[in-house]
């Protein structure tokens, strides 16, 4: 896993740059400078021997508009310190310049800022955490930990940048089979989102939330960290009742009739699950159910191990769904079965 940011290509032609609207640049030699509005969309260099202070001011000094963006580049020997003025926020790590060291400031509230660390083809900051990691290992000469959350708890970050995140919400639970009739329909399995080059904005202690599976009838329970959040799988439908969707993949419907739907999945998160027929399979992360078989999960390969999470349950199984997998549970096959969804799982990885 490798966090560079690309280099914008230089344009030589004057002409060319105008046409295109090329960000302009902003020169300054000097030892201070503070930020203005006409910055906006430009790449400030700074250029000194001695230590640079450069201050982002507040918002009553500057009617910075929602969203701005400021670009800054270190050109000189001198270290730059970017410095928020009274009342400003300025998240993200470093705040220290070096020579051929930049980065972009984004306003993403009033007097509140999120740096973007960039330097000319080197990779920017990883981001680093405190809690005792549960692996490690090495890949393509890179070495990676992480951590696993199989329940909920807190995650302290103490320093911001780059992670690869992994989120599972908990499976749906299963539908029933009534009066010996068809089988009930398997549970979708819980959202699944894995994020890449994830950026941590803030050093700060983070709310890792496991959801449940869901029992007999129930959705599954949401998980979430930062701002991933992934909904529970819907439970699988009773025969003759159509499930309700619930969340991501969506429950199959449980035999009888067969004219009713099964669940819709959520974009990005998952699929849904057939109706009609003798019951339906749970809709999964990488698949939508089919007659009588679940979703096909995603294989993710986060901790080095290449492991299958977020499966559709198949009807009729009356199986669980496997703790920390998010898988659906497996329909009833016949009266009186019952089965729950696999819990969910966060999996958070750095660079060291």
């Amino acid at each position: 896993m490798a966090y560079p940011f690309a280099a914008a290509e230089v344009l030589t032609a004057v002409d060319l740059n105008a046409m295109i609207g090329a960000p302009t640049q902003n020169t300054q030699t000097g030892t201070t400078y503070t930020a203005v509005l006409l910055d906006a969309g430009k790449t400030v260099t700074l250029s000194n021997a001695s230590a640079v202070t450069l201050t982002i001011p507040a918002q009553a000094s500057v009617s910075w508009a929602d969203n701005t963006q400021l670009n800054f580049l270190n050109l000189g020997a001198g270290t730059v310190t970017i410095t928020p003025a009274a009342d400003v926020t300025i998240n993200g790590e470093p705040l220290t310049l070096e020579t051929s060291k930049g980065g972009s400031l984004v306003r993403t509230a009033s007097n509140t800022w999120t740096f973007i660390p960039f330097s000319g083809g080197v990779e920017a900051a990883n981001a680093n955490f405190t809690n005792t990691a549960t692996g490690t290992y090495t890949e393509d000469g890179i070495d990676y930990k992480y951590i696993t959350f199989t329940g909920s708890g807190s995650l302290v970050v103490d320093q911001a940048g780059f992670a690869d995140v992994l989120v599972v919400a908990g499976g749906g639970g299963a539908g029933n089979a009534t009066n010996g009739v068809g089988n009930g329909g398997g549970g979708g399995a819980g959202g699944l989102i894995y994020a890449t080059s994830f950026y941590i904005a803030s050093a700060a202690t983070f709310t890792a939330t496991v959801g449940t599976g869901g029992a007999n009838n129930v959705e599954g329970n949401p998980s979430n960290i930062f701002s991933i959040t992934c909904v529970g799988g819907g439970y699988g439908g009773n025969n003759g009742r159509a499930a309700l969707r619930g969340g991501s993949g969506g429950g199959g419907f449980g035999g009888g009739g067969g004219s009713s739907a099964g669940g819709a999945g959520t974009v990005g998160q998952g699929n849904l699950g057939p109706g009609g027929g003798s019951g339906g399979g749970g809709g999964g992360s990488s698949a939508a159910g089919a007659s009588t078989s679940g979703g096909a999960g995603t294989s993710v390969s986060i901790t080095g191990a290449a492991v299958t999470y977020a499966a559709g349950g198949n009807a009729g199984s009356s199986a669980n769904g496997a703790a920390n997998t998010g898988n659906g549970a497996g329909g009833g096959g016949f009266t009186g079965q019952t089965a729950s969804g696999g819990s969910g799982i966060i999996i958070v990885r750095v660079v060291v």
